[in-house]
């Protein structure tokens, strides 16, 4: 089969190749394009009896990752573009929680408070902090627990996937499902 022919055959598989770039079919075939078009302009470079697949490939996962470093190293006015900056909640609102989470820590056992700075701050193991308090693993996680179920009860939480999902609500989003606005 000459070369030609067989790129043209393998044209199915880097379609479902560049899928696993790009979720969006266009963009997708824009890059099996430049894929071939790179690929057809440089085929006397190919080397007979090596696998035409892999050179493609190769070409396809190279043309991706230099898109990737062009478009970080030159998103054109992305600094100054209103549009893409995120909504946020006004500053004081979050200064406010700020301060309601440092209180309702202050009202936490020291035992505790130290168990929920190590793990949940800081990121030790159950080990580490273990080693630290100069206690059983089995004497942290109960302290951890009961940390975190205090400081949930300090802040008149019902759970913890309500804090949680009250942070990944989106601020614009949230006056909508909120009933404040439409």
């Amino acid at each position: 089969m000459s070369p030609d022919n067989e790129i043209v055959s393998l044209i199915p598989a880097l379609r479902a190749f560049a899928r696993t770039f790009y979720r969006d079919p266009s963009d997708a075939d824009d890059l099996v394009q430049e894929t071939l078009t790179k690929a057809l302009a440089k085929i006397h470079q190919f080397a007979e009896g090596t696998s035409m697949k892999s050179w493609l490939f190769t070409i396809m996962r190279n043309t991706f990752y230099t898109r990737i470093r062009l478009a970080n190293r030159e998103a054109p006015g992305a600094a100054d573009d209103a549009a893409a900056r995120p909504a946020i909640d006004a500053t004081q609102e979050w200064s406010a929680r700020r301060h309601e989470i440092a209180m309702a820590l202050s009202r936490l056992s020291d035992q505790q408070r130290e168990v929920l700075v190590l793990i949940g701050v800081l990121g030790m193991s159950y080990d580490e902090a273990a080693d630290i308090c100069g206690c059983a693993m089995g004497t942290i996680k109960s302290r951890l627990n009961r940390a975190r179920l205090r400081l949930l009860e300090e802040l008149g939480e019902t759970s913890s996937r309500s804090t949680v999902e009250r942070a990944q609500v989106h601020p614009v989003a949230s006056m909508f499902s909120s009933g404040k606005m439409g």
